[in-house]
């Protein structure tokens, strides 16, 4: 009976404990911990937050139109893929400069690739990854593209933040909620920098482009040339657009 009373006790505690920490941060576990102070000999009680996710943000597969894929995995290159990644991109809301830009970094459009973790294709999925985002075949790059735009949605979700997000891509989640930033490893730090540097670029580019573009389309047609013979058999050219 006094065990009871104490554990009863024990989870009233507990309750006012976490209900005056507040909920846990998105995406994290809330646990408690009850160990002896080495001092007092007490029973100290603690609401620790883990920083492992355990609640995935809403994106789910939004497949508009079905996409065949081969037995064999095609090769990433072409005007083909890129359109695909282009709308794969656009289609989770996520700027296609981005997905590229993270490709190039990742594998530089090698379907065969294998990093020394073991992460795999275009997009460098690492198998738990693969799995988690309903990837079959990671040499796929159809495939392995689908799950890491998927991926990278969650992530931007989970961090509204482009910069935290490809953290994440390369550090993991939990790293990033544990530092609060991104994480201070070389390879991370220097990951970062260089999807920052190609993205970067590429937006440049990109602006630049429109730029033409839009010059192009304000600049005046020219209007055809106009000819005719006059009475003395003279023949006639001009650009006038009037008669």
């Amino acid at each position: 009976m006094r065990f009871c009373l104490i554990s009863a006790g024990i989870g009233l505690a507990v309750a006012a404990t976490l209900e005056a920490a507040g909920p846990a941060p998105l995406g994290h576990r809330a646990t408690l911990v009850v160990r002896a102070d080495p001092r007092s000999g007490r029973l100290v009680r603690a609401a620790v937050i883990s920083p492992q996710m355990v609640r995935a943000a809403a994106v789910q597969p939004r497949v508009v139109a079905p996409v065949e894929i081969s037995a064999s995995a095609p090769r990433a290159s072409g005007g083909d893929f890129a359109q695909f990644v282009a709308e794969t991109a656009r289609r989770y809301e996520v700027n296609p400069l981005l997905v590229h830009s993270v490709i190039e970094v990742e594998s530089n459009y090698n379907p065969s690739a294998i990093s020394r973790k073991g992460a795999r294709g275009v997009m460098q999925l690492m198998p738990g990854t693969a799995r988690r985002f309903q990837v079959a075949d990671s040499f796929n790059p159809w495939q392995n593209v689908e799950g890491g735009v998927r991926y990278l949605k969650y992530l931007l979700t989970l961090f509204d933040s482009e910069r935290l997000a490809v953290a994440a891509y390369n550090a993991g989640e939990g790293a990033v909620f544990r530092y609060g930033n991104v994480p201070p490893y070389p390879e991370t730090t220097n990951y970062v920098r260089q999807v920052a540097v190609k993205y970067g670029a590429a937006r440049e580019a990109a602006r630049k482009t429109g730029l033409e573009r839009a010059k192009a389309a304000s600049r005046p047609a020219h209007p055809p040339i106009r000819q005719f013979t006059d009475a003395q058999g003279r023949r006639h050219y001009e650009t006038r657009s009037g008669p």
